[in-house]
C-alpha cells in the first residue's frame, strides 16, 4: 500500500493513499496502470487528523517518493479550495 502522511501548518496530519491501497501489491500496480491518466498521475485520497475533510487529489506517479511535504501540502490545499 502507497501511504504517506504530511502535517500542515495548523498541526492537522494528512494521511494520503493511493487508490486500491488495501488490496495486493500485484493487484494495486495491475489497478493503478489502467486508472493511471494520459498525464501519468493518479488518484490520492487524503485523511486529516480533525475536523477537516477528506480530500482526492491527482498527483504523479511516485508521488510518495518524489513530492516534498510541501508540493503535497500544497496540492492539499489546492483541492480544499
Amino acid at each position: 500500500m502507497v501511504q504517506r502522511e504530511v502535517q500542515d501548518e495548523q498541526n492537522v496530519t494528512w494521511t494520503c493513499v493511493q487508490a486500491f491501497g488495501g488490496i495486493s501489491e500485484a493487484a494495486a500496480a495491475a489497478a493503478a496502470g489502467k486508472i493511471k491518466s494520459k498525464r501519468g498521475t493518479l488518484p490520492v485520497v487524503c485523511t486529516p487528523s480533525g475536523g477537516e475533510r477528506s480530500v482526492r487529489i491527482e498527483l504523479p506517479t511516485g508521488w510518495a517518493e518524489s513530492l516534498s511535504d510541501r508540493e503535497l501540502l500544497a496540492a492539499i490545499g489546492r483541492a480544499r479550495e
